[in-house]
């Protein structure tokens, strides 16, 4: 194993016990590598919109009557994060093309490579979905140094890049993976509902593929003013007037062709079912504090909708970089807050409230 001599034995680390229950505590430091294993010190870690809702108990985590629960306490938070590289287990060096003191991201889920998912590429959707931050196996980026598991997925970030931004890369290789799950059209009129992290993310990645008209949606007009530096052509406040009735106007009447709905409301849901025209197609990319329902029939009986769901940034990383490392987005008004690791449910409470936050970033 490369490296480690200047590496301390205990660290810092936030540990989730159940919803609600964080702490912070001194934790051995995953000293020993094995075959293609990679040690880094974390230099920034965000909090998702998912550690937030883990905190407050949505069922997706700690299940319900219908599932189990996905969150595997005792466990270190964080799968938004960049670190250097302190130490290489055999191999890890040649095969991900690092080297000691580089700074480095891992894909937030570990493939088992082996499940059917896996082996047909779809990796994103590996039946042990180890993801960081919530299972045993993968511990998370909420502490002073992470191990990359064999298997992970890990690239090379450039220093240019300053760590606070860097941490931004894994939410905005969702965001990319949402917009390709629109099968976005140049005559396509586009509708992006939800200006936190993912959601401009999206602003900025749909501008990319160059639609006739790009829209955002959000309840706050500040976000809005985000949105449209992101690349949004037009922006409205659903608090403040009809928007299913002025995408009616902005359309002759049909609709919006994709509605990439990322604000985790379900009125959004609906209000997007009501927005977008026949054989639309609507991507589905948040994570639900409760329940949602519409009537079913619009998919159906009324619309032939496409329903695209989004989970995860596969093969979207190496993208995300180079947006990032090309100031294409305004990284300084979506990065709001930076805090210690020791202020995480200050940050994960400004995550939860929404309403004076974007992007909150953990720099341990």
């Amino acid at each position: 194993m490369a490296g480690d001599r200047d590496v301390p034995d205990a660290m810092k680390a936030i540990v989730c016990y159940g919803p609600g229950d964080y702490r912070l505590e001194a934790l051995p430091v995953p000293k020993a590598l094995g075959l293609g294993e990679v040690l880094i010190k974390v230099l920034a870690a965000g909090i998702c919109a998912g550690d937030a809702k883990c905190y407050a108990g949505a069922p997706l985590f700690w299940g319900d009557e219908s599932r189990e629960a996905y969150c595997q306490p005792p466990i270190t938070p964080g799968h938004e994060f960049v670190g250097e590289v302190v130490a290489l287990g055999e191999g890890s060096g040649e095969k991900y093309g690092l080297e000691l003191g580089d700074h480095c991201i891992s894909e937030q889920i570990v493939p088992c490579w082996d499940c059917r998912y896996c082996k047909r590429g779809s990796f994103h959707m590996c039946m042990p979905h180890d993801i960081y931050g919530f299972h045993q196996k993968t511990p998370g980026a909420m502490a002073e140094y992470m191990k990359f598991p064999a298997g992970a997925i890990n690239f090379k970030v450039p220093k240019s890049i300053p760590a606070w931004k860097a941490a931004f890369i894994e939410p905005l290789a969702c965001s990319i993976h949402g917009v390709e799950r629109g099968d976005i059209q140049f005559n396509h009129v586009v509708v992006v509902s939800g200006c936190g992290p993912l959601g401009l993310g999206m602003v900025a990645a749909a501008r990319q593929k160059s639609p006739a008209k790009l829209i955002a949606l959000d309840m706050f007009d500040w976000k809005l003013d985000i949105a449209r530096k992101c690349g949004a052509d037009l922006t409205f406040n659903p608090g403040k007037c009809n928007v299913v009735e002025e995408i009616q106007k902005l359309t002759d009447g049909y609709g919006c062709d994709v509605y990439i709905e990322v604000s985790g409301n379900p009125a959004s849901v609906k209000q997007g079912l009501l927005m977008i025209c026949k054989l639309g197609t609507f991507v589905e990319f948040s994570v639900f504090g409760r329940e949602t329902t519409v009537d079913w029939t619009i998919i159906g009986d009324t619309k032939e909708l496409n329903i695209r769901g989004g989970h995860c940034g596969p093969n979207c990383y190496p993208k995300a970089i180079d947006m990032i490392a090309k100031d294409q987005l305004p990284m300084e008004d979506i990065i709001t807050h930076q805090f210690p690791l020791e202020d995480v449910v200050r940050g994960i409470d400004l995550v939860n409230k929404g309403t004076e936050s974007i992007k909150v970033v953990l720099l341990p």
